[in-house]
């Protein structure tokens, strides 16, 4: 099992992981806003502002302080290997 620092000691599970995603869209913010109130939602930002949001395979949906950038790394990703799309 390969853990992930998504900051401030917490952990999760790199083979349950479906997806990191920005906070800022009106989808993703719906789709916390869903999970809170099914109770699926886990909030690991330690009060500070959310930075990426993980999307679990449990239907669990995790906040987290550490942007989308820092994680790429602790994935075994570069983040050269990621352009930012605009539309």
């Amino acid at each position: 099992m390969h853990l992930i620092n998504i900051g401030f000691g917490n952990l999760v599970s790199a083979e349950r992981l479906i997806s990191i995603v920005s906070p800022d869209s009106a989808p993703i913010k719906r789709l916390i806003q869903e999970s809170r109130d099914r109770g699926m939602l886990i909030d690991a930002t330690y009060g500070r502002k959310t930075a990426s949001v993980l999307i679990m395979d449990s239907d669990h949906v995790v906040l987290s302080a550490l942007s989308t950038e820092k994680m790429a790394p602790r994935l075994g990703l570069k983040v050269e290997d990621f352009t930012e799309e605009e539309g």
